[in-house]
């Protein structure tokens, strides 16, 4: 059950939702509640070799 990044095209509200695979044709804006969403790629959690953390 991933946590995808959306963007609405009617209000450009930026959020994030749990999506289950059957589920990615119900995403609505939670601000608007439209279903004009544009999905965002988003970063990963990866860090490059080398960086140090802290």
């Amino acid at each position: 059950m991933p946590i995808f990044e959306y963007q609405c095209k009617a209000c450009c509200n930026h959020f994030e939702q749990l999506v289950f695979s059957s589920d990615t044709e119900s995403v609505l804006c939670p601000a608007c509640n439209c279903a004009d969403v544009e999905k965002l790629m988003s970063a990963g959690a990866v860090r490059p070799h080398g960086i140090p953390t802290g």
